[in-house]
């Protein structure tokens, strides 16, 4: 699941996330999920609401959640109140590494409720963080 702008990777600041798409993005995390043996869905939304809404079905179908909330890291108080409903693992992450870069981007109200996280490897923390989903489950 990805928060607001991420949908104009490959626009938003390159020097930043790198010239890679969305649809880019999308494709890697299917691959490395059907490696995995997990079914990946990637979505995107630049809508608070609706990020709140898709984490709300995931806790109800206790499906494992890699999030990228994106600007709502920082400060919403209503997306980190969904993460703490979650049933199954969530990996926060991110593709840069966020304690790296301006000092408003150091805080996550996240982080508190996920399973961890994992940030400033590019698209590769996506990865890695399907990667903790396998392990986590194959520990359950």
């Amino acid at each position: 699941l990805n928060g607001p702008n991420l949908g104009r990777l490959g626009k938003r600041e390159p020097a930043i996330y790198g010239t890679a798409t969305f649809a880019d993005l999308t494709d890697l995390c299917q691959r490395a999920g059907r490696e995995l043996g997990l079914d990946v869905d990637v979505r995107q939304t630049d809508f608070e609401g609706q990020l709140i809404g898709w984490i709300h079905e995931a806790c109800d179908n206790a499906l494992p959640v890699v999030l990228n909330p994106a600007a709502f890291t920082h400060y919403s108080i209503a997306v980190m109140d969904a993460v703490k409903m979650r049933t199954a693992p969530l990996v926060e992450v991110h593709i840069s590494n966020i304690s790296g870069r301006e000092d408003f981007r150091h805080q996550s109200v996240i982080t508190g409720s996920a399973t961890g996280i994992i940030a400033g490897f590019g698209f590769q923390s996506y990865v890695l963080a399907l990667h903790a989903i396998r392990a986590e489950l194959d520990k359950r």
